[in-house]
């Protein structure tokens, strides 16, 4: 099992749920399963407007969730995949900090998933 604790501006109070990991679904049908709105257009990797940042909480070593190729191009177009953290992902096997909800597959371990709550609104993130 891991603890998702979801954050927007939108919502009343931060939510955290249970997901069971490996069960193949992505964190936007987690999130809609449990009433959290992030905001969705396309559902399939390549509009962006699901855009996440996903903090590792727990101590172990974090694990890398392959990124799609829908993902890869839509992150870098929206300036949130570099070629430096692209060369991480890819060669040290480190998850990147941004994540698309509809392709992101929960894990299993403690995450914090920060969303701006708003379509067409970028997420600002640089508390923390």
């Amino acid at each position: 099992m891991a603890n998702v604790t979801f954050s927007a501006p939108t919502l009343a109070k931060d939510i955290t749920v249970y997901a069971v990991a490996g069960d193949r679904r992505t964190l936007l049908a987690v999130a809609k399963e449990h009433g959290v709105n992030i905001p969705c257009q396309c559902q399939d990797g390549e509009c962006g407007s699901c855009l996440i940042k996903v903090t590792y909480l727990g101590t172990g070593t974090r694990k890398a969730c392959e990124l799609t190729e829908k993902e890869k191009l839509t992150l870098s177009v929206n300036g949130k995949l570099s070629k430096d953290i692209l060369a991480k992902v890819e060669l040290e096997d480190l998850p990147p900090p941004y994540r698309l909800a509809c392709q992101y597959i929960v894990r299993d371990e403690d995450i914090l998933v920060e969303f701006s709550g708003e379509p067409g609104v970028e997420i600002d993130l640089r508390r923390g």
